[in-house]
């Protein structure tokens, strides 16, 4: 039967995707920095890349043995960075320290105890105008916030945390002259996508519900790009 006319799907109707297991499902996230209050009145500073905007609040995905959850149960108050594409390996300084000691075993092999992450990673600590921690200079975007709920995922395996922004800083370079827009022309944010780092490409199109002004004319040698 299956060979008879009319059976045999066209191309438009061949299935081209397969079944795949992939460890990990960031499929093209942004990175994020989060500085917390350490109980020794020290701050950490772990990259993490779930990470989501409703309005104001901010919706973060952390892993529940890090010192970061840990922070935020009793001190509630952090600063969101996000870096520029430029700033990977920085960020990539950062994935095998853990402000935890002893390191959990839950870890992956090889991760470190790190009590001075700004050092470590070459960043600079600039102070916050509203919370405690502060926010990473290098960082084009800083949005600091107070984590409002904290709950467990699921799984159990990770933390849910639903922050509030307080305050908002922007690089001049990349804010609309005369606005308070960003301009997603100027900024690029760097991009996780399935362990890999990437910028933004070339803008597609613009949304019908976008309020961001046209810049008279666009610099193409932003260095927060």
């Amino acid at each position: 039967m299956d060979n008879e006319p009319g059976c045999v799907p066209s191309a438009e109707q061949v299935d081209t995707h397969r079944a795949i297991e992939p460890s990990i499902l960031y499929f093209g996230t942004p990175v994020v920095l989060l500085s917390t209050e350490n109980p020794d009145g020290s701050f950490n500073l772990a990259p993490i890349s779930s990470a989501w905007a409703l309005g104001k609040v901010i919706v973060l995905g952390l892993g529940g043995d890090g010192q970061t959850a840990d922070n935020l149960r009793d001190r509630p108050e952090l600063v969101i960075n996000l870096p520029s594409p430029e700033l990977w390996p920085q960020v990539e300084r950062l994935a095998s320290l853990t402000g935890r000691h002893p390191v959990p075993p839950t870890k992956p092999h090889g991760c470190r105890f790190e009590q001075d992450k700004f050092t470590a990673a070459g960043l600079r600590a600039e102070p916050s105008h509203v919370v405690g921690p502060p926010r990473v200079a290098e960082c084009p975007l800083q949005l600091e916030a107070r984590a409002q709920r904290i709950r467990p995922d699921i799984s159990g395996a990770f933390v849910i945390v639903e922050s509030v922004t307080r305050k908002v800083h922007a690089d001049s370079r990349i804010v609309v002259p005369g606005t308070q827009h960003v301009d997603p022309a100027e900024w690029s944010p760097l991009i996780y996508n399935f362990r890999h780092y990437f910028g933004l490409g070339a803008e597609l199109g613009r949304s019908y519900r976008t309020q961001t002004p046209r810049r008279p004319t666009s610099s193409n040698t932003n260095p927060a790009r």
